[in-house]
């Protein structure tokens, strides 16, 4: 099987997208197929990724990334009929177009992965450019999907709430497990954040509930970890500030082994997103062995029936709630509740079965298999 996946680029945090994409074709071609990913990016990257196909940015904002040399080639592959199907990564980038324009009229079927672009937040929030670009570029390009990906029950509520009516097959990302290492013996305990620092992830919530939590626990640190914009991060340290907050630490960027060392050292990992069309964070805390708390901004229901964790309603009263119960727990508790979660990633989100799934979908739209389960027609 031939495969063109696309995505715009991929950013040096190597996580969400640039994570779950990069992984999710590597596992298909461990089964086989050939596989190609378009986008754009350096020399370096085909170097490190030889499946990856990286063509420089044209003229324009770099946030639209305008690149006619990655809208060329796919049109040449798809004339060519050089693959058996195209499937892209997100939306609202011009990289997220070329491949709709490139496959319309083509019998080539066009597979979307929204990837959250489509939640209720992400539509109501950002730039201006989005009203035209929706209606004009993006929504356009997309219409003629053979079939949505989504990564979860809320990500397929959201593609029906636009409008569209084609097949969505819902698949979660999948995760690498590290090795398994027991918790280490700890003083101090630590809730941590880890990801990116952005108004979508309710990090202002987290401060405000820490405002009262941390007098009555006062053996744990709270940890906010992450890349951000340098306005955005400078007004999270003011509102610390101003709520006189004792034992917050803002390590900054946190990469490769550092961060899942990080999970590692820490009791409890929060979440108390706005909107998430996955949440990777949670699945690699959890491979880890640590706990979660995460609100239902993010499609993790599953935390409480795994008895892994705490899914609160999205907002600082809830969240408050679910920590001072949390963190209210032993850390024999905490470490029982953490391997829950990382049998629980085992078992369900190995990327050996999220690309079998995947695969099976598409022989099912290429006309070779029958419909998988996760396929949801109506």
């Amino acid at each position: 099987m031939r495969l063109i996946h696309t995505m715009p680029d991929i950013d040096k945090e190597a996580s969400g997208p640039s994570y779950s994409v990069t992984r999710l074709c590597e596992s298909l071609m461990a089964q086989g197929a050939h596989v190609q990913l378009a986008l754009i990016g350096d020399a370096a990257l085909m170097q490190e990724r030889p499946y990856v196909q990286a063509f420089p940015a044209g003229i324009g904002p770099a946030r639209l990334g305008n690149s006619p040399a990655m809208r060329r080639w796919l049109g040449q592959q798809v004339v060519a009929q050089s693959a058996d199907l195209v499937h892209n990564h997100s939306l609202w980038m011009m990289p997220n177009v070329y491949p709709g324009w490139a496959t319309r009229g083509s019998r080539i079927p066009y597979v979307v992965s929204p990837r959250g672009t489509l939640s209720q937040w992400a539509m109501a929030s950002g730039s201006k450019i989005k009203r035209v670009f929706w209606p004009l570029l993006q929504k356009p390009s997309i219409k003629h999907a053979a079939l949505f990906h989504a990564t979860a029950e809320s990500e397929y509520e959201d593609i029906r709430r636009m409008g569209f009516r084609q097949p969505v097959a819902v698949i979660p990302n999948g995760v690498d497990l590290p090795e398994y290492q027991a918790k280490p013996a700890r003083s101090q305990r630590t809730l941590l954040f880890l990801g990116r620092l952005h108004p979508v992830k309710g990090i202002d919530f987290l401060l405000q509930a820490w405002a009262q939590l941390h007098a009555e626990f006062p053996q744990w640190q709270l940890q906010i970890a992450g890349p951000g914009d340098a306005d955005y991060v400078r007004s999270l340290h003011a509102l610390a500030q101003t709520l006189a907050l004792p034992r917050v630490q803002f390590p900054g960027p946190c990469y490769g082994p550092a961060k899942f060392e990080a999970y590692r050292q820490a009791d409890l990992y929060v979440l108390p997103s706005h909107s998430e069309n996955f949440g990777m964070t949670v699945a690699e805390a959890l491979a880890c062995g640590t706990p979660c708390v995460v609100s239902q901004g993010a499609p993790w229901r599953g935390l409480e029936a795994e008895v892994a964790g705490w899914w609160p309603a999205i907002g600082e009263t809830e969240l408050l709630a679910a920590l001072r119960q949390a963190m209210a727990k032993s850390p024999t508790e905490l470490d029982a509740m953490g391997e829950n979660g990382r049998l629980w990633m085992q078992r369900a989100f190995s990327w050996n079965h999220i690309s079998d799934t995947m695969h099976s979908v598409y022989r099912w739209l290429l006309g070779s298999a029958p419909s998988p389960e996760c396929v949801v027609l109506d």
